[in-house]
């Protein structure tokens, strides 16, 4: 069952070099979450917005309307992105593309790892993947599209 969108993993491998940042640190880290949040409040998405550096969480805000299992779904989103260094929503797609089960090829549990859209890698220029920038409390595939919009807000002002 196709669960994506109509999304492909050329495509989505595309978004991921699209939204290719010059620099991250934690100022970038905060700006980057300061344009998130004010899109989820502009719109009233009631949404858990996290950014992180490996493990190390350096930005986190949960907006009216989410909830506490957010947590859960981030964290699982952030092992994906982690493990593989591509958005939660290519994994998805690629492995519905290759028709292979993605936890059983890597070795690893949908209670710790999930392959749903809202988990996309942070690329830096001449450094390769630095972090992750996590959505939870959307639908997966409109978690995944506010993550890209987010990146292109903030790239783009």
């Amino acid at each position: 069952m196709t669960t994506t969108g109509g999304f492909n993993s050329k495509d989505l491998l595309q978004q991921e070099s699209d939204c290719t940042l010059p620099h991250l640190d934690l100022k970038v880290a905060q700006e980057i979450g300061a344009v998130a949040t004010q899109i989820g409040l502009e719109r009233n998405f009631g949404i858990e917005i996290s950014i992180r550096f490996g493990d190390w969480e350096v930005f986190k805000a949960a907006l009216p309307g989410s909830k506490q299992e957010s947590d859960g779904w981030i964290n699982r989103k952030a092992n994906v992105v982690n493990l593989t260094n591509h958005s939660t929503m290519y994994e998805r797609v690629k492995s519905e593309e290759d028709g292979v089960d993605w936890h059983q090829l890597n070795g690893v549990k949908d209670e710790t790892h999930a392959i749903h859209g809202g988990g996309f890698p942070l690329y830096v220029t001449g450094e390769g993947f630095k972090g992750i920038l996590l959505i939870s409390g959307l639908p997966q595939v409109e978690d995944h599209k506010l993550a890209v919009e987010i990146l292109q807000v903030f790239l783009n002002r």
